[in-house]
């Protein structure tokens, strides 16, 4: 007797239960055979399977065709409807709701729009998604990974065997999917691939998974980042209505393994790191709290520079929920989450996005472009429309899912210039035979574009270290778009000058003065961060010159100077109160410190400096624009002293700020002033509260309308020793 036509071949049967079946939906689940209703199923262990409707009726027992658990068979069924398995085996039995019996969830829009390389929220549709598909109860996972011959999904939900749910290819995009009935959230999960010639890869984490497992394991986490519990919407629509530039921006850069740690040296959640970090920054004055990235990470010592989960808040600190309560609990007290961002590169981890469907997918396949010398990592494929979109989202999931007021975006210098590290040979030249990097230039262009457009009120802020042309302008302005820059050049000028002995000042005095014949040219945040404190470098305080008295008091009036000087600023955590060791990842600050009084001293300096800037719109509000700088002295090279106005350009009072970088005290110093009248003394570095001498104008000083320097007026002022003082006109 002949074979029923819908008689599966054993060679197909081999191919589902050995897992390398490229198409299992065309074989499973209910298809039609001429005038019958066929249904297949795959499930291991089960030695019978009968189909149920939905409401328990038994229609059939299938045959079982493979000793693995391939079962098939026809089904009386007028139609297609819904139906489900009971299983059984000599254990008993069980229910099966089969993927292979239900439709896709995307559609022809996405698999437009994802070709296009234009879909806005691709975080709605890739990774793993819990939710009700055809009245069952599951979880939709989706992946790119267009050259792989056999993409599942493996986890908790079924024992980690890549035969059980191998996905649906959407062949228009390239992209695998599967609806799993009964998976839940909190499970975890990875990828099962193929690559093109039929070898099965090392297992995946999900490049869109938004939670993972603590390191050192790598699993995603089914999690939803769709249902948190916000209560800044009056923040929100606030910062909507503000233009940063000219309102104050003084940022704490956190990293948040090490700012403090809890008994035994473990690290704070993030509820308790609400708890006490978000206390400290509203205290301090603080406007905004920069966080090293907290996208998952497999290392330690790379402080979040080397991403494994861009879409997955870091588990050392907790779940995803948890993070949403601490940018929930920053809002609620007026301070802005800035994460620091990396689409520059990412790591080769194995299960990472290397060769993610065993070809150079996300990275370029040519090392000249794929791979990054300084860091051996590989560097994203910025022209290819699929690789910009997911990071285009990335950027636009952090704004959107967990309400950030920004990004710092992390190396974009080694992402502008195609010769970033590299000798001649090592490199191949754009397009148009240059060393910029078009692809990458279009796509920082697209984020800053969309990042605005759909969160206005948000910043963007480059770490560019070069002279890359606009890279704060606009790009309607044919600018790459950043909110602002880092200007590196005023942390090494500034930080070289306060290394030598004051003696020798005297003949660097252009290393404080040429920053200004650029400090307009883009909007800039004055940065001393992380960076200038690792690594043999040295903490801040050991970096200025003289003995421990000295030191301090070098380092308070540098801080006031940063303060006074055009631009935002950022202090890396710890440096506002002075410690002697340079950072480690790996320990807490040294809060011990702060039972002496220099260390005190000093953070009590930068708490009322944080203070003075955002209540005196003179140092803040001209931050970016030219007319907010006036030079008063800048050529008093003999005795190290600088002097300029502040102005916030809608006629409220000046602010003067005056250094003197030598530990030689000055009376009776002539002092050019914008204006005649009274001028209050508002901050003394000197102070004996910050650890100082005492020396200063307690009683303010009166400018006469005797005209010097090309000045309307002039006072006498005492310059104490290695300070920096600021003055404001009364009314």
């Amino acid at each position: 007797m002949a074979d029923p036509d819908w008689k599966t071949s054993a060679a197909e049967i081999d191919a589902i239960v050995a897992g390398r079946h490229g198409d299992p939906f065309a074989v499973l689940g209910l298809h039609e055979a001429g005038q019958e209703w066929v249904a297949r199923a795959f499930v291991p262990g089960a030695d019978a399977l009968e189909v149920l409707t939905e409401d328990g009726k038994g229609l059939s027992t299938l045959v079982r065709r493979h000793e693995a658990g391939f079962f098939e068979g026809p089904v009386p069924v007028p139609h297609r409807q819904p139906l489900v398995y009971r299983a059984r085996n000599a254990g008993g039995s069980w229910t099966v709701a089969d993927p292979y019996l239900l439709g896709p969830v995307l559609g022809p829009l996405d698999d437009y729009y994802i070709g296009e390389g234009n879909h806005l929220r691709l975080y709605d549709r890739l990774g793993a998604h819990p939710l009700r598909h055809e009245g069952h109860e599951g979880v939709h996972f989706a992946v790119w990974a267009p050259n792989a011959t056999r993409v599942s999904v493996v986890g908790d939900f079924n024992g980690w065997d890549g035969r059980r749910h191998v996905m649906r290819k959407r062949r228009d995009t390239g992209v695998w999917e599967i609806f799993i009935p009964g998976a839940q959230e909190g499970q975890c999960y990875k990828y099962e691939l193929l690559d093109p010639a039929g070898r099965l890869l090392p297992l995946k984490s999900d490049p869109l998974g938004f939670a993972a497992e603590l390191r050192p394991k790598t699993a995603s986490k089914v999690a939803r980042t769709d249902g948190f519990s916000w209560h800044d919407s009056r923040y929100l629509a606030e910062r909507r209505g503000r233009d940063p530039r000219r309102l104050p921006m003084s940022i704490y850069e956190v990293h948040l393994g090490s700012w403090r740690r809890g008994p035994e040296n473990s690290f704070l959640i993030y509820d308790a790191l609400a708890d006490t970090l978000i206390p400290y920054v509203r205290d301090m004055g603080y406007t905004h709290l920069e966080l090293l990235p907290i996208s998952e990470h497999p290392f330690d010592p790379s402080w979040g520079y080397q991403p494994t989960g861009l879409y997955a808040p870091t588990s050392r600190f907790g779940d995803p929920a948890g993070f949403a309560r601490f940018v929930d609990r920053a809002h609620a007290e007026g301070i802005g989450i800035i994460l620091d961002w990396v689409p520059a590169h990412f790591p080769t981890d194995e299960h990472g996005l290397a060769q993610f469907d065993g070809t150079a997918l996300y990275e370029h396949a040519d090392p000249r472009q794929g791979f990054h010398p300084d860091w051996n990592t590989a560097i994203y494929n910025f022209g290819r429309r699929e690789v910009s979109s997911f990071l285009l989202n990335n950027a636009l999931f952090w704004l959107e899912r967990y309400h950030v007021d920004g990004l710092r975006v992390d190396a974009v210098a080694s992402m502008l210039y195609l010769d970033y590290s590299r000798k001649a040979g090592e490199w191949i030249p754009n397009e148009l035979g240059g060393r910029e990097n078009l692809e990458a230039a279009a796509f920082l262009k697209r984020v800053n574009h969309e990042a605005y457009g759909q969160s206005p009120g948000i910043v963007t802020i480059a770490e560019e270290s070069t002279s890359y042309p606009g890279v704060s302008k606009p790009t309607t302005a044919g600018g790459l778009g950043f909110g602002f820059k880092w200007n590196m050049g005023f942390m090494h000028d500034t930080l070289d000058y306060l290394k030598r002995e004051p003696i020798h000042r005297k003949h660097h005095h252009n290393d404080l003065t040429f920053g200004l014949l650029y400090a307009f040219s883009e909007n800039f945040v004055l940065p001393l961060s992380h960076d200038e404190v690792v690594h043999g470098k040295g903490s801040l305080l050991n970096k200025m010159a003289g003995d421990h008295w000295q030191k301090f008091a070098t380092l308070r009036a540098y801080y006031a100077f940063m303060w006074g000087y055009p631009g935002k600023k950022l202090l890396f955590m710890g440096q506002d109160f002075a410690p002697w060791s340079e950072w480690s990842e790996a320990r807490s600050l040294d809060w011990h410190l702060l039972d002496e009084a220099p260390h005190r001293g000093v953070q009590s300096l930068v708490k009322d400096l944080n203070h003075a800037y955002r209540n005196h719109p003179a140092l803040h509000a001209r931050d970016c624009e030219p007319e907010g700088f006036e030079w008063l002295v800048v050529d008093d090279r003999e005795n190290s002293v600088f002097a300029w106005a502040r102005h916030s350009g809608d006629g409220r009072a000046p602010v003067v700020v005056v250094s003197n970088f030598t530990p030689v005290p000055r009376t009776n110093y002539i002092l050019p002033l914008p204006a005649a009248g009274r001028w209050r003394e508002i901050i003394n570095t000197d102070a004996e509260s910050y650890g100082g001498s005492g020396l200063g104008n307690m009683g303010g000083i009166t400018a006469e309308a005797h005209p010097s320097h090309g000045k309307p007026a002039q006072a006498k002022v005492t310059l104490p020793p290695l300070a920096t003082l600021y003055f404001m006109l009364e009314n």
